[in-house]
């Protein structure tokens, strides 16, 4: 009896192990149960860590700040490293919007901070642990208190009221936008179906007769030269025979062109070539095969690192091969083939040709699949060292006497976004399998809620059944779900941005990974994700910031 109480109460390194373990385990299986139809998944993790602690388990200090900061930063970083091939894509088509909204839920939130401070009896500091626990920000926490300890160096019970206030209201903010996404799919459902129809496919296949009288007799290079578009011409049909273009092919009346494209283009390649045929190119069920009995079409895979980086088309296999490049599917989405497209290991290439072509040509790219199944771990823990070192650089800000800082996650999911999207370009391959990837997000932000619970667990209960911490508990509610609410209704129903996005935003916005992962089951797709890491970056720093000014200019 004394070997158990020594392995689960006494400080060791197998103790904190142990412990760590059991509450992630505990907290995962009774996640899966669902009420309501609604299960919290990873997030009961963060509630089995409260009862531990409450119930006197502790862990070694220095091991419980490791194993929960640790697994914050790698989740964060793994995210970014996820989301960063389509992130800037998708910034230039609705990140600005997305950010617009994200700065208004961090206004509206900053405000009801303000108004209940004006209106009730607690403090602003209170108020700003409240807020700190209802957006699930403990980067917003800790620079808060840095704050207080500015104004009042020796006021060390201001700041434990801080984070006690945090702790009570984090699980308000993990349920709080919960609830929200479920009210918000009930009211956009359309919205979230039409999402996920067509989340994996950024193309369009479309068959165009050519009777445009001014493309006759040009060469496909003296078409496009003077275009600013994107888009393949997969095969050319001419007097019944089907062959594979090239930049010196030459159009000529009644041609029919099998195109690949953006689906906003067609109207555009319409115009240049002419009238598009009924056919429908774009069913699952097309044997691309049986088009033709002399062309192929195959998957060949990017596995050879000398190729990431490299454009498309400096590699001129068109011309080299006779062979043409239709598609590239880069995690899960469908890219035009685009000269300009940099290739990154574990593209998924789709090649028309000859057998014996595409067979030369797949030696040139790799076509390995084995290759994939070796883990890069060079680039994530090169990308975890750059991650830290920018969360930690100090950033003045004109009229404030501290320093900011990006901290713990603001510093190392920026560096997951740069790495994912630009480090193919200086051959760093970055490339690891969605299931790798999701299983090192997973461990990252179990072990941190683990954390989390276990260091806010001993005082929790007796904080929160009092007269105070019931109020605690209203106003932490309240700030978790009205701006929320109210910027995810404006969102979708006067700026039309859709489902999947709209709650990817929001919970970026608010900092919450817990409520991503439930957004994330609620669509296919990953656009909850790339909508998170669109605004998370900027959201971040800006709380961080008001946080440090709002107490420094009304304390």
């Amino acid at each position: 009896m004394d070997f158990i109480q020594e392995i689960f109460f006494e400080p060791s390194v197998i103790q904190a192990v142990i412990v760590l373990s059991l509450v992630c385990a505990v907290g995962l299986y009774l996640g899966r149960i669902k009420f309501l139809g609604i299960s919290l998944g990873v997030t009961f993790v963060f509630f089995i860590g409260i009862l531990a602690g409450h119930f006197g388990l502790k862990i070694n200090q220095d091991m419980l700040d490791f194993a929960q900061n640790f697994g914050l930063i790698i989740f964060v970083y793994t995210l970014g490293l996820q989301v960063g091939p389509g992130f800037f894509s998708s910034l230039k088509k609705g990140g600005v919007k997305l950010n617009m909204m994200s700065l208004a839920l961090i206004a509206v939130g900053l405000i009801c901070t303000l108004v209940l401070s004006w209106t009730t009896n607690i403090s602003l500091s209170d108020l700003m642990g409240l807020l700190s626990g209802a957006v699930t920000n403990t980067p917003m926490l800790g620079a808060a208190q840095q704050a207080i300890l500015q104004v009042r160096p020796d006021d060390s019970i201001e700041v434990t009221r801080m984070a006690l206030a945090c702790a009570v209201a984090y699980p308000l903010g993990v349920i709080g936008v919960i609830l929200a996404i479920i009210m918000l799919k009930k009211m956009f459902a359309k919205d979230s179906e039409k999402a996920s129809g067509n989340h994996d496919d950024k193309t369009y296949v479309g068959e165009y007769h050519v009777s445009n009288p001014a493309v006759y007799g040009k060469t496909i290079k003296e078409i496009m030269l003077p275009l600013d578009m994107h888009f393949v011409i997969s095969r050319a049909w001419h007097d019944g025979k089907v062959t594979i273009p090239t930049s010196d092919t030459v159009i000529q009346k009644n041609d029919h062109l099998l195109i690949i494209s953006g689906k906003s283009e067609v109207g555009s390649i319409k115009t240049i070539f002419g009238e598009q045929e009924d056919t429908d190119w774009n069913r699952p069920d097309i044997d691309w095969n049986a088009i033709d009995s002399l062309l192929v079409s195959r998957h060949v895979l990017v596995t050879n690192s000398k190729m990431d980086g490299v454009k498309l088309g400096s590699l001129r296999l068109r011309n080299a091969y006779g062979i043409n490049i239709t598609r590239v599917n880069r995690a899960g989405i469908n890219l035009v083939a685009s000269p300009a497209l940099r290739l990154q290991t574990g593209d998924r290439l789709t090649i028309v040709g000859e057998s014996k072509a595409i067979d030369n040509c797949s030696k040139i790219l790799g076509n390995e699949a084995k290759e994939l199944n070796n883990p890069n771990l060079i680039a994530i823990f090169i990308g975890l060292v750059l991650g830290l070192l920018l969360g930690a650089v100090p950033i003045m800000i004109p009229g404030m006497s501290m320093p900011i800082k990006l901290g713990l996650a603001g510093g190392p999911i920026i560096v997951g976004i740069l790495m994912g999207a630009f480090g193919p370009r200086f051959h760093l391959t970055t490339y690891t399998t969605q299931s790798a990837n999701l299983m090192i997000r997973q461990f990252g932000i179990t072990t941190y809620l683990a954390g989390l619970g276990l260091a806010s667990g001993e005082h929790f209960f007796e904080t929160v059944f009092c007269r105070e911490g019931l109020l605690w508990i209203v106003l932490g509610f309240a700030l978790a779900l009205i701006p929320v609410m109210v910027v995810g209704i404006v969102a979708g129903k006067f700026f039309k941005v859709d489902y999947a996005r709209n709650v990817g935003m929001l919970c970026g916005s608010m900092a919450n990974p817990m409520a991503l992962n439930y957004a994330n089951s609620t669509v296919k797709g990953d656009e909850p994700s790339v909508a998170y890491a669109t605004v998370y970056p900027l959201a971040i720093f800006v709380r961080v910031i008001t946080a440090q000014l709002i107490l420094l200019l009304f304390s």
